[in-house]
């Protein structure tokens, strides 16, 4: 029997609605991991189909780090794009791009997808670097999540990466 309690956890737990909670709980005879599995499979399948969207809302984040002893600065600026301005205000979505404008800082990214890599370029594009904050994770997968999350085509649409002073 699916409780009301266990709903709402599990609503928490991924932003899925209620009636898609209590579908996945059905489904999983409560077991509270698999109905998170399930929610997340559909979160991706509706991603896949709402890729193509147009994403022209979103935030820009600036983040700048301390670099070394010289006292130099590392910073960063990410354009993060959704579909609506909703979207663009949750705390998922804002912490999101904080972590993106991180990894860019932290990892030097030269370019968004692996598509747009220069054929001699020896680092990873951004979107397949692991998180820094969690190694088990793509960045890609980051974003895939919020994505199955919000249910809105999510992007990073453009970053920038500046050093100032001595950077070692």
């Amino acid at each position: 029997m699916v409780t009301t309690a266990d709903v709402k956890a599990l609503r928490d737990a991924t932003g899925a609605g209620v009636m898609d909670a209590k579908r996945a709980l059905e489904e999983t005879d409560g077991d509270f991991e698999a109905a998170k599995s399930v929610i997340q499979q559909q979160g991706l399948a509706s991603a896949a189909k709402r890729a193509g969207r147009e994403t022209n809302q979103g935030i820009v984040v600036a983040y700048t780090h301390p670099a070394g002893k010289g006292g130099g600065r590392i910073g960063a600026l990410v354009e993060l794009n959704c579909e609506t301005d909703f979207v663009a205000r949750t705390d998922g979505f804002q912490a999101l791009a904080h972590e993106i404008a991180m990894q860019v800082a932290a990892m030097n990214p030269i370019a968004i997808t692996s598509e747009e890599l220069p054929s001699d370029a020896e680092s990873l594009a951004l979107m397949e670097q692991d998180s820094i904050r969690d190694g088990s994770k793509t960045v890609g997968e980051l974003v895939q999540d919020e994505i199955a999350k919000t249910g809105e085509n999510i992007r990073v649409a453009r970053f920038s990466r500046f050093e100032l002073g001595n950077p070692e």
